[in-house]
């Protein structure tokens, strides 16, 4: 750790905060409104930050350390004020400075909105690891879009999802730093002119008759705990090449007029558009290839301006790393600035190509590995297709020079086959490394997904188990177990989660344990008043809190939980006596907006709940709550009251999952099949601390393999979950129009348009899901050995630090050398 250098005034803050309010508001501090008073306490935290940004990126202009660029088309950062305070290690005595001005930091920070630049684990990891390579001192820029209004907000009418603008930067965003001098030209569509340069003998490549935008880059600051460092998060918004076309104008062609703008404008507006129809799809290819144009272009030029314009030792300074599929066409783009602008040849510019760029594969599912058709890439990207079809045409024939005659594994590994480019393809031919996010997960991709790609080239592949920062998700959403923490064992944790272990003396020490469930049970008091405003609806704190937060995708199962539910209300219906603790359901997710069935599922929770939340006669045992707009800044409320943790994915089909990880860390117990990051977590806390149910991934594969297996005869020989099935289509909850849960009941019992009944086998699991719940029911009743493994599971947290995580990528796939920072 590097001795923080900056010191802290309480009343130069003061200052600085009333002063900022009056310049930018004309306002004195007692008269501002609470928007204005949070903008102006984050431009006072912003100057406590600027002399250590300029340094770090000082010390990095003169030391030169190798840099790594973590693309991303998602960066899920949460609210910056509380984070940006704590990792400064200012934040009490912010609070303090606030609190003489008559000003509360709660009230502050709620005035914040979450940064829409992300939707799901991907965009959330993205933003953990950006947190640790500031932390753990390592040289880093993540690369991603500005966009406007992020995917959605979400909110919930009459149970429906509707999907509302994301109007994030309506009141603009005081820790971002606009950096025109750094602003680069991308082009799209148009044709690719080639001719012979006989000077030098080589072919020239120009794209001409294209439409263009200029990529204009925002800076955010990212700050590491403890230390000087603060490293950028760089987003890219896009502007037109010429703001207005007056001459169009003034000849009535008012569309043509501002054609440029709009086309500017689309490309940043939306996280991932719905690509179920063309248009979609065309704007999503374009933005992937905007962000990573602009970026790969800034990260060639800064090389260059360092090392006398060569480029030919780019990847002895440079790598970028690319989160998951949606970068990959920064492979082609390399090679295009290499060949088209710096002049080499093919062979030097793909040596260097394949020692710059490196992979992350997050996903098992087929339909996630993007693929585009031809027709679409080669229109929009000419030059780029052009590349990507030479770079298809060399591995092509390395395949068949390594397994002569075999024209399946052509099929199999191809860059371009069946009209479609295949992006993962892409990555891992070019790419130097490989990597699942989970030990299961790349087992997976090794044996089953990639098989073929592992066997031609081992040595690519290796396995980086995801992790969580706990800066944001204990000590900034738990200060309550945080404060209890370094009470007890010194604040070393906060950079090192493994000394949480510390604290396994305390699982047999009754004192303690009070005090940790008392914690929980305040954490859960905080959540129910934040339901009570949100949704209207009394919870009880002394029940089971059981949770599942996450994107909603049918192989993350929130069809199994509320199926359960329905069958859990069903039996107390039928035994108005029966004994069971106090249940709290809840559940939190976005879907996304074409995906019907997902929005259907939504719309089914709510409904259950609208009726067991109603009905007296049940006496509170169970009630269901859906959190509206589930985001970082009330997941963290969430994760802190959390009792269980939902991780109930069809086994194999999770890469990792890291809400398993935030639930572990703050207390919680796991239910789930072992799968993803599961089985590590149950490695780390054993058997005895988790409770596991469900298929295993082998036994998933294996039915898969044989073409699935009949949920009909679940359906005919189990009346439980006939009678739960039954109810989609009866009218029970949808009373004013039964047929509105048909899908559902079809996509769980029938096949159709060649997909396959209860594809996620969530009948196959059901009764073994209803046995684990009724385990937990049976445990939690148990004070004292409840209470001993969720402190388990809190203590074993340590290995899923995301500054595990970094550490391993930075010495075993990147190659980074920490860099302290020293503030003058």
């Amino acid at each position: 750790m590097t001795d923080t250098a900056v010191s802290f005034s309480k009343e130069e803050f003061k200052k600085k905060v009333v002063s900022n309010c009056k310049s930018l508001y004309r306002k004195n501090i007692d008269e501002a409104d609470k928007q204005q008073v949070f903008q102006s306490v984050a431009y006072a935290v912003k100057d406590l930050i600027i002399d250590k940004w300029i340094a770090t990126h000082k010390t990095y202009d003169k030391e030169d350390p190798k840099v790594v660029y973590y693309m991303s088309m998602e960066f899920l950062m949460g609210r910056a004020l509380g984070n940006n305070m704590i990792n400064l290690t200012k934040y009490n005595e912010i609070k303090e400075a606030l609190e003489e001005l008559g000003l509360d930091i709660n009230v502050i920070e709620d005035q914040e909105p979450d940064a829409a630049l992300g939707n799901g684990g991907l965009g959330r990891l993205a933003a953990c690891f950006l947190d640790s390579l500031a932390t753990l001192e390592y040289p880093a820029y993540g690369c991603g879009i500005r966009y406007k209004y992020g995917m959605f907000k979400q909110e919930i009418k009459d149970g429906y999802q509707v999907e509302v603008p994301d109007n994030w930067l309506k009141d603009g965003n005081p820790f971002e730093i606009k950096r025109s001098e750094y602003k680069y030209e991308v082009k799209f569509g148009g044709y690719v002119r080639s001719y012979r340069d006989e000077a030098s003998g080589r072919d020239i490549f120009v794209q001409e008759d294209y439409r263009s935008v200029i990529a204009v880059p925002y800076d955010l600051p990212v700050i590491g705990y403890g230390n000087n460092t603060v490293n950028s998060l760089r987003i890219w918004d896009a502007e037109p090449v010429n703001t207005f076309n007056l001459s169009s104008f003034d000849k009535g062609d008012y569309q043509k007029a501002i054609e440029e703008e709009n086309l500017a404008k689309n490309i940043v507006e939306v996280l991932y558009p719905n690509d179920n129809h063309y248009a979609g799809k065309e704007l999503r290819l374009k933005q992937q290839y905007f962000f990573v144009s602009a970026s790969v272009q800034r990260a060639v030029d800064r090389y260059k301006s360092m090392h006398n314009g060569d480029v030919r030792k780019l990847y002895e300074k440079v790598t970028f790393q690319l989160n998951d599929t949606h970068p990959t066409v920064a492979v082609a783009e390399l090679m295009r600035i290499l060949m088209d602008e710096n002049g080499l040849e093919w062979d030097e510019a793909w040596d260097i190509t394949t020692k710059t760029v490196a992979y992350t594969n997050h996903t098992i599912m087929a339909e996630a590995l993007e693929k585009w058709p031809i027709e679409l890439f080669s229109r929009l990207l000419p030059r780029i297709y052009q590349i990507v079809e030479e770079i298809n045409r060399r591995f092509v024939e390395e395949i068949k020079a390594k397994y002569p005659g075999d024209q399946e594994k052509v099929r199999k590994m191809a860059v371009i086959y069946d009209g479609q480019v295949k992006m993962a393809h892409l990555a891992i031919c070019a790419g130097y490394s490989v990597n699942g996010v989970a030990k299961l997960h790349t087992e997976i991709l090794e044996k089953q997904e990639l098989k073929d790609f592992y066997e031609m080239m081992p040595e690519k592949f290796n396995n980086k188990t995801n992790g969580i920062t706990q800066r944001r998700f204990l000590l900034h959403a738990n200060p309550l177990l945080a404060d209890w923490i370094t009470d007890k064992i010194g604040d070393g944790w906060i950079t090192d989660l493994k000394q949480l272990e510390k604290l396994l003396v305390y699982v047999n020490d009754e004192k303690a344990r009070q005090e940790f469930m008392q914690i929980k049970h305040k954490n859960k008091v905080r959540l129910a008043k934040y339901i009570k405003e949100h949704n209207g609806i009394d919870v009880n704190p002394d029940s089971i809190f059981d949770v599942q937060v996450k994107r909603l995708h049918e192989y993350k199962r929130q069809l199994l939980n509320i199926l359960h539910i329905m069958y859990l209300y069903n039996e107390i219906k039928k035994n108005p006596d029966m004994d069971i603790v106090p249940r709290t359901f809840i559940f939190g997710a976005k879907a996304a907006a074409g995906y019907k069935i997902a929005k259907q599922t939504i719309k089914l929770i709510n409904n259950v709940a609208e009726v067991i939340n109603n009905d007296e006669s049940i006496n509170g045992k169970i009630k269901v709550v859906f959190i509206e707009n589930y985001r970082v800044s009330n997941a963290e409320i969430i994760f802190a009251a959390a009792d269980v943790s939902e991780q109930i994915s069809t086994a194999s089909k999770e890469a990792s999952g890291t809400g398993n990880m935030k639930f572990m860390l703050n207390g919680a117990m796991t239910l789930g099949t072992m799968d993803g990051a599961n089985v590590e977590i149950v490695q780390e806390v054993g058997a005895d601390n988790a409770v596991i149910f469900g298929l295993s991934s082998d036994e998933v594969i294996r039915y898969e393999n044989e073409g699935g297996y009949d949920p009909m005869e679940i359906f005919n020989n189990d009346q439980d979950i006939r009678e739960v099935l039954m109810e989609l289509i009866n009218g029970k909850y949808s009373k004013e129009d039964p047929e509105m849960f048909r899908d559902i009941y079809n996509s769980l019992l029938n096949t159709q348009e060649g997909r396959r009944a209860d594809t996620y086998f969530i009948l196959k699991d059901f009764c073994s899901y209803a046995d684990a719940q009724k385990k937990i029911d049976e445990r939690y009743r148990d004070e004292k050995s409840w209470a001993k493994t969720v402190m388990i599971n809190s203590f074993k947290a340590g290995k899923f630090s995301s500054d595990r995580t970094i550490e391993e990528y930075a010495t075993e796939i990147w190659k980074l050398t920490k860099t302290p920072v020293k503030v003058q």
